[in-house]
């Protein structure tokens, strides 16, 4: 750094901003730089500048390079405040977000996340759902579309005049975090990620899914590793009922039967029964019969459904993600900066949602996002501020959370749970 043109932060210079990123601890960026080798391609960029200027990226939900590089360069002293970052020029970023490995970004968010998950356990049990009634981890596992430009990104081409990328995930039920997740290219099916996905699934574990990620060689897998799965059937698949088991009293539960496959390559792929629950569930104001499939023929028909009704988190999740986050518009065409930017979107999420958490957020998380990039420069103290935020007294947390779209036509009973 040379003295004569850098401007020297004071202990004004708390921003918001530079709270923020102080959430991240001092050793981690360079650790991770040195692992990933991106360290060998630093000169006068930092790679704790590059991470700063990502994240003001997200938050700030910058269009362009131009638009990140200009912002930084007028706030040059509060920016130098967050442990010596620099604001880079267009050319350094870009070249920055193609040329360093993504990878960095991508352990940056899993290390952030193990670091809040066990120094803060009640961060990783704010949201409980259907979890006090099973005792094993319930995982939800599904992926979401991120459109790209078809003409800038052919590395992305998913159809003849389309490019896309696309985040697959597995989410524990607890906590509504990421356990798993993997960003490439939209080309493959979420049936080939299964495998994936679930790799790191322990015995007694519940993942759940939708028939996307059907493949009765998957099904057995995961039969044979002991994990519970719940998910529902294809329209063609083909059966033969060999048992019913008691009908439950709820009205809404129609079947509830043990079926074995019928061709001998699915009989082949899945040798065992599979427990076919069928429903009537109301969609649009009509009934309309859902058909679940399950492995474990001990829960309730209702449990079943309840579950399967747990997987409306992930798309919450999803829909918060890519509505708060900038994953519109890209500040790379490469397949490694849009990568960059995607685990960046997931790091900020993290760290916007510790700090809801840890500041009692009453509100939605749209409006923390929003009220953030309001004060983003402005030196006040972050806990303080959100406390602080708004008029109206009372607690607000109902509104959008993802316990409250279970499946319409169950109701709850005073027990919580659905009938």
């Amino acid at each position: 750094m040379n003295p004569r043109t850098s401007i020297q932060p004071n202990r004004r210079h708390l921003t918001v901003l530079r709270q923020l990123c102080q959430l991240i601890p001092n050793h981690l960026v360079p650790k991770l730089a040195r692992e990933t080798g991106v360290d060998l391609k630093e000169r006068t960029f930092s790679a704790w500048s590059h991470v700063v200027a990502m994240l003001y990226a997200q938050i700030a939900h910058a269009w362009s390079l131009n638009d990140v590089c200009d912002a930084l360069r007028l706030h040059l002293a509060p920016l130098g405040a967050i442990r010596g970052a620099r604001p880079p020029a267009r050319n350094t970023l870009s070249h920055a977000n193609k040329v360093r490995d993504c990878a960095m970004a991508e352990q940056l968010f899993w290390a952030m996340l193990g670091h809040l998950q066990s120094n803060f356990a009640g961060f990783c049990q704010g949201r409980r759902k259907l979890t006090w009634r099973f005792r094993h981890a319930i995982n939800v596992v599904d992926s979401t579309t991120i459109q790209l430009i078809a003409t800038c990104m052919s590395w992305a081409k998913h159809r003849r005049r389309k490019a896309a990328a696309k985040c697959h995930l597995r989410m524990d039920l607890a906590s509504c975090l990421p356990r798993f997740a993997i960003v490439d290219t939209a080309k493959q099916h979420d049936s080939i990620r299964a495998k994936e996905l679930c790799a790191g699934l322990a015995e007694g574990e519940i993942v759940i899914f939708d028939k996307a990620y059907v493949d009765y060689v998957h099904l057995w897998s995961l039969e044979e590793r002991g994990v519970f799965f719940v998910t529902r059937a294809k329209d063609n698949m083909d059966y033969t009922v060999k048992k019913r088991l008691p009908k439950s009293p709820d009205k809404r539960i129609l079947k509830d039967e043990l079926v074995e496959l019928n061709t001998p390559a699915s009989q082949k792929k899945y040798p065992r029964l599979l427990r076919r629950v069928t429903a009537l569930v109301e969609i649009d104001g009509k009934e309309r019969e859902m058909v679940f499939l399950t492995n474990n023929t001990e829960w309730a028909a209702s449990s079943v459904c309840d579950l399967y009704q747990c997987r409306w988190s992930i798309e919450t999740f999803f829909k918060e993600l890519k509505q708060t986050m900038q994953l519109v518009d890209f500040v790379g065409q490469s397949a490694n900066a849009v990568k960059w930017q995607v685990w960046t979107a997931l790091l900020v999420h993290l760290l916007l949602r510790f700090q809801a958490w840890q500041s009692h957020w009453a509100h939605s998380f749209t409006r923390l996002i929003t009220y953030i990039r309001s004060a983003l420069w402005l030196d006040r103290d972050l806990y303080m501020l959100l406390k602080s935020c708004g008029t109206a007294s009372g607690d607000f947390r109902w509104l959008g959370r993802p316990e409250q779209a279970w499946l319409p036509g169950f109701t709850r009973n005073p027990m919580g749970q659905q009938t």
